[in-house]
């Protein structure tokens, strides 16, 4: 068991590691070289590198601003928000600084700036979203303004989602008040900025329906009822081969009038297939069927978060 629980802790570090990468080189490729801005601490962080011509870079005022938010969560809302949490936004705060300088520019040139801003925006927009949705899936975050919405929300009853989306539409819009310069020390003019703030918003609409897509399928869960004669030796070894949990319900077949037996199984999505051959395997003849559902909650699920 505790050779389980280490191997499974390294495989969720790695993943918050591959995610935070993705996050990294959707900005440093493809977002900061076309100097278009986005939501969040990042979104903040990437207008103050532009506005002092690439002097302060974005590593550093993402990580400041994400230290005070988890220092003032601390105090509000206690300890929320763990060890997995801090290594992902100082792998950020890094990887937001290094790459920058370490990307070649003709990658560079040839992915992001000869492809245009829109292509940037998509593409820098898919990155960051799978990115965020891996740190998360693996009980990581990149902080930022959810914090600060979870901060708010504790004494005012207003939706979390329309807290963060609101601070990301105040922060792009903010850029049109700050002047920004270009990697080449070019002053950007008022109406590109007004098609930058454009490209901002349409960044935060494809970054959160590829996060959502994402966390639907890594947490998608099914619920399975198994109508079946050998009903006992198929429960037997779902729970004792497949380690799932198997209710047994009593019922009637209503035409025959027959006792019956219901396994209620509850198993994610990835593991269907298995299952179904399992139960197969037992009893060709067995009756299935099967029902997605939104969440499941519980051990060996998700855990229902204060």
């Amino acid at each position: 068991m505790e050779t389980k629980k280490i191997l499974v802790g390294i495989k969720e570090y790695v993943l918050i590691t591959l995610g935070i990468l993705c996050y990294v080189l959707g900005w440093t490729i493809f977002l900061v070289p076309n100097n278009l801005i986005g939501g969040g601490v990042t979104g903040l962080a990437s207008i103050v590198q532009y506005a002092t011509d690439g002097a302060v870079k974005m590593g550093y005022t993402y990580f400041f601003i994400n230290a005070g938010l988890l220092i003032a969560a601390l105090f509000v809302l206690g300890r929320s928000f763990g060890v997995k949490t801090v290594y992902a936004i100082i792998l950020a705060s890094i990887g937001l600084n290094v790459f920058q300088g370490l990307i070649p520019a003709s990658l560079i040139n040839n992915l992001a700036l000869e492809n245009g801003k829109l292509m940037s925006t998509i593409m820098g927009g898919i990155m960051v979203g799978v990115g965020i949705g891996m740190s998360l899936s693996q009980g990581g975050s990149t902080g930022g303004t959810d914090i600060i919405a979870l901060i708010i929300n504790k004494y005012r009853n207003i939706s979390l989602g329309r807290l963060i989306l609101l601070m990301d539409v105040v922060i792009i819009l903010s850029s049109l008040v700050v002047p920004s310069y270009t990697a080449e020390g070019q002053l950007v003019p008022f109406v590109e900025k007004v098609t930058t703030v454009v490209y901002g918003l349409i960044l935060i609409a494809i970054m959160t329906s590829v996060l959502d897509m994402y966390m639907a399928g890594s947490k998608q869960s099914v619920q399975l009822l198994v109508f079946s004669k050998k009903y006992d030796q198929i429960a037997d070894a779902i729970t004792r081969d497949l380690h799932r949990g198997v209710t047994v319900l009593s019922g009637q077949g209503w035409y025959s009038k027959d006792d019956a037996h219901v396994l209620v199984v509850l198993t994610r999505k990835a593991d269907l297939s298995i299952l179904l051959r399992f139960i197969k395997s037992i009893d060709p003849d067995a009756f299935l069927s099967i029902t997605s559902v939104s969440g499941v909650y519980g051990k060996g699920f998700d855990k229902i978060r204060s």
